[in-house]
């Protein structure tokens, strides 16, 4: 079996697809060899690409418009990969849509990557998985990474935790403007982008954008695209703003402090879930548990408790060594 050194060289020599999935794999694998040498691989790179987020409630056209944007991206002979974010199957726990259908026309394009992340029940949509996945992708010299949701209603605004920028796609006569300020991806968009323009209602959805932008309280007001994605008009022109975002993000220094809140919030994740499966390792909390449940333990002292124990037996760990 190659070790992730080898894998790396075939991607960055051959553009070699399948060593790309076989490093994701390996990201995605609970800690091992291969990881921690990936890990240390990946700590010495650069983050040198610019990383999108495309969200949206179900239906708006995200997928086509992705399809369409890739195909812009590869206009100017840069390279993108693609993180297609869709439901986990309740059988397999895979990926329900696979790669996308509608972006099957580039897959022997070398320069382009597609991949299909299941969410595996994570409330947000995003697997957890996705920070590490974006950063692999980055250092395997993809200078556009972009990320299309599943878009799951309210939760939406977990892209911007693993994003650069925002693309907040809508429809015309996309509903109550109320429910979706509360939903709040009025706060959360770089950009919005008004997909199937074509129809009737977009003069309103417009006006309603513009009306609510006028009463938020952003640094830079987000620019409004139109775009009918399936004959590709707008995509340009959506193109040419991420460009401008990127270069304003850039200059700004906004870029390097959204990048740092991502790493800062990535590392209190990682703590969490390690304490949390340390705390679900000890047999006694399941002790603690049915106490607490009987009433015979109030749940502060049984916490307290809990707690003790952990640090008795990391003390332990350390004395052992």
């Amino acid at each position: 079996m190659d070790n992730s050194k080898e894998l790396i060289a075939r991607v960055l020599d051959d553009d070699d697809k399948g060593a790309i999935a076989r490093l994701i794999s390996i990201v995605e694998r609970p800690a091992s060899r291969e990881r921690e040498e990936l890990e240390l691989w990946l700590a010495a790179q650069a983050e040198t690409g610019f990383v999108v987020g495309m969200t949206g409630a179900p239906g708006s056209g995200k997928s086509t418009l992705v399809d369409r944007l890739i195909s812009q991206i590869r206009t100017s002979d840069e390279r993108v990969a693609v993180l297609a974010v869709d439901p986990s199957s309740p059988f397999s726990g895979g990926a329900i849509l696979g790669d996308r259908v509608r972006m099957q026309n580039h897959t022997q394009d070398a320069g382009v990557y597609i991949r299909s992340l299941a969410t595996r029940g994570h409330l947000g949509g995003l697997t957890v998985a996705v920070p590490r996945i974006v950063r692999l992708l980055e250092a395997l010299r993809f200078p556009w990474v972009v990320i299309e949701t599943v878009g799951v209603g309210q939760v939406e605004i977990e892209i911007t935790g693993e994003a650069d920028a925002t693309v907040v796609v809508i429809n015309p006569g996309w509903g109550d403007s109320i429910q979706a300020n509360k939903a709040g991806l009025m706060e959360i968009a770089d950009i919005f982008v008004i997909n199937k323009a074509d129809r009737a209602g977009v003069r309103d959805t417009r006006r309603d954008l513009e009306n609510m932008l006028e009463l938020g309280a952003h640094d830079h007001r987000p620019p409004i695209v139109e775009t009918v994605a399936t004959g590709g008009d707008g995509v340009e022109a959506l193109f040419e703003a991420l460009v401008q975002l990127k270069v304003r993000l850039e200059e700004s220094g906004e870029l390097a402090n959204r990048r740092a809140t991502r790493r800062l919030a990535e590392f209190d994740r990682l703590v969490m879930s390690t304490l949390r499966s340390t705390v679900e390792s000890l047999a006694e909390r399941t002790n603690l548990r049915d106490r607490v449940r009987e009433g015979s333990m109030t749940p502060v002292t049984a916490a307290a408790e809990l707690i003790e124990m952990i640090k008795i037996s990391s003390n332990e760990e350390e004395g052992g060594r």
